[in-house]
């Protein structure tokens, strides 16, 4: 039974206060939403929120000529801890929110709400916000995919990649016609630059590991189809799905990773069939002529310019625009951590995260996710380690095991825990201990069924052995027992 706290403090700037607040300024309020994802698990929201006035700071920084200038001044004032939020209700009349915005959502855990409509207009617009910035019914129950009953998700729901301790990314540059394309990419300073940002972010989600690749003569599995009108080859949305196999066979990343693989591959179209461009269901080109596989990474499709004359000589110098092609692979990566954003209402306006790819709420929105995930994989792994064990009568449980077993559970109960009362990052990192002790206490070789056999198997396996050799010893033994028996009933003889 989970139980999620958000902190919330809601700060009216001086002409905000609405006039129907229930007491005076500052005061508490608790609102609770539940969810029940199946007959056993339910998930009860729990919004905590203090409503007060600015401080002196805070008046100042909200005088700023813009939001962005706003939102980077209130950030030095405000409470910084995971899950937390921050909302500033400024005056109908501010000029800090353009013209028909309402509500902005800064880079941080903090966001401004133009006052107008009272109290219940307020409320609604504080529950939106809360929705966006800390986790939704939506989010949770995907991160709870395995226990929700079949036909309850939707497609979105299972594109996003499990929790997991660690990432392994793979970025390959398919090149399958080297005889007529020479193509470099700097890869190096492109993963430095633009991917890394994104990755010290997210390290407090997981551990990442970056690599890189080329591939020559790797070519599609698919043979696009020739489009006359455009004198260019096409591949159709249907036929995506079957060119990540033959793909895959060459890349040879997942061979021995211990954590899931993320794959980013460039191809280059050989010159037969090129320019390629890929389509999407209703046959309109795909802008930026990609695509990407749930939980698997993406394909990007870099078309090389034919030369000015047929008579240059091969092969061509390719020089990757790493720019475009680090805007597409970052914006793939953030859709297989679940970060892509929802359709929100039109007075939203939500400020673009940077060169660090998430903003802080973003990143809270992930550990929300995550940490109910663990805690329920922690939950389904003990429980198969306890059937097991249970099947097993003769099993023997190593006192390491047993230690291992009792760490996961107390980890769990204390994230638990540390969720009741909206301390997001000790929470996560008490799940991410249990996964890691359950984990280990389920795969110790010292609990592999196959050592331990049933007593049926015990009894035809060594039967056929002893019989042989029990046989005439049983004969044996009939024998002397009869004969003793005859010389018991025999009259002692007497002198």
């Amino acid at each position: 039974q989970f139980q999620l706290t958000v902190p919330v403090a809601v700060v009216f700037a001086p002409g905000s206060v609405p006039g129907d607040l229930p007491r005076p300024l500052p005061f508490r309020d608790v609102q609770e939403m539940e969810l029940s994802v199946n007959l056993r698990t339910t998930v009860t929201s729990r919004y905590e929120t203090i409503y007060r006035s600015t401080t002196a700071e805070e008046e100042a920084a909200l005088g700023a000529a813009t939001a962005r200038e706003a939102d980077a001044a209130l950030h030095l004032l405000q409470d910084t801890s995971l899950g937390s939020l921050t909302i500033y209700v400024v005056p109908e009349t501010s000029s800090l929110l353009p013209q028909g915005i309402s509500v902005y959502v800064g880079k941080h855990r903090s966001a401004l709400v133009r006052a107008g409509g009272g109290l219940a207009t307020l409320r609604t617009r504080l529950q939106q916000l809360t929705q966006v910035m800390s986790f939704t019914a939506s989010s949770i129950t995907a991160a709870l995919s395995d226990r929700v009953p079949d036909g309850q998700l939707g497609p979105a729901a299972r594109r996003h990649l499990k929790s997991s301790l660690g990432y392994e990314i793979t970025f390959s540059l398919l090149n399958p016609d080297p005889k007529s394309h020479t193509v470099e990419w700097d890869i190096e300073e492109a993963v430095n630059r633009y991917v890394q940002p994104v990755l010290d972010k997210l390290s407090l989600v997981a551990n990442f590991s970056v690599d890189s690749q080329i591939l020559y003569y790797a070519v599609l599995g698919v043979t696009p189809r020739f489009d006359k009108e455009s004198s260019s080859f096409l591949l159709s949305a249907h036929s995506l799905p079957h060119v990540i196999n033959p793909v895959e066979a060459r890349l040879g990343s997942s061979a021995a990773s211990l954590y899931p693989v993320l794959n980013f591959l460039l191809y280059v179209p050989e010159r037969s069939h090129s320019p390629l461009y890929i389509q999407d269901k209703e046959g309109a080109p795909v802008s930026t002529n990609a695509f990407h596989s749930p939980r698997w990474g993406g394909i990007m499709v870099y078309n090389v310019e034919a030369p000015s004359s047929p008579q240059a000589s091969l092969p061509l110098h390719v020089d990757v625009d790493m720019v475009r092609v680090m805007e597409v692979f970052l914006a793939q990566l953030r859709l297989l951590f679940g970060l892509s954003r929802e359709e929100l209402p039109h007075e939203f306006l939500l400020e673009r995260p940077g060169n660090e790819g998430l903003a802080d709420w973003e990143l809270d929105r992930l550990l929300w996710a995550h940490t109910v995930e663990n805690i329920a994989t922690v939950s389904t792994t003990l429980t198969s380690l306890a059937q097991l064990l249970d099947k097993i009568g003769n099993i023997v449980i190593k006192d390491d095991v047993a230690s291992e077993v009792y760490r996961a559970v107390a980890s769990a109960q204390s994230a638990m825990a540390e969720l009741a009362v909206g301390h997001l990052h000790s929470a996560f990192q008490a799940s991410k201990e249990a996964v890691t002790s359950s984990e280990r206490a389920f795969f110790d070789p010292s609990l592999l069924h196959l050592l331990y056999f049933p007593d049926d198997q015990k009894f035809a396996i060594y039967i056929p052995l002893f019989l042989p050799m029990a046989v005439p010893i049983l004969l044996s033994l009939a024998k002397i027992v009869r004969e003793t028996r005859q010389h018991k009933k025999e009259p002692t003889k007497m002198d």
